[in-house]
């Protein structure tokens, strides 16, 4: 759809992390971390930056011999993408459903769970 924000794939997301971490880096800086976690050739993670920067995921800095890459939009703002459309998607846009989901797939800490309480409160106080 025209004008609909572009999801990253999970590849994708991988290396929109590792900008997020690492700041504006080179494809050689993102393939040395990815190929710290799991086998990664350079070439593959050249290609996905190249896709990426023709989807308006990351932006490519052409000025110097080896490109520089950097994401298009902040972590923040992709996470949100992805929250609204998995709630949209597999929880029928309940929030209540979302929230139950995630804690029920991993245990919260105290201090994760008092978090939440907080950002309930403050979400509470702004929505008339």
């Amino acid at each position: 759809m025209p004008g609909e924000p572009l999801k990253p794939t999970d590849a994708e997301l991988e290396i929109l992390t590792v900008l997020w971490s690492r700041g504006p880096s080179t494809v050689r800086d993102v393939h040395e971390i990815i190929a710290t976690r799991k086998p990664a050739q350079y070439t593959t993670v050249l290609k996905q930056l190249q896709v990426m920067a023709e989807k308006g995921l990351v932006r490519r800095d052409e000025t110097e011999r080896s490109h520089v890459y950097q994401p298009a939009r902040p972590r923040e703002w992709t996470q949100r993408q992805l929250a609204g459309d998995l709630l949209n998607r597999a929880f029928d846009g309940s929030a209540k459903g979302l929230l139950l989901g995630a804690l029920s797939a991993r245990k919260a800490s105290k201090k994760e769970l008092a978090e939440l309480r907080r950002l309930l409160d403050e979400y509470r106080k702004r929505t008339p």
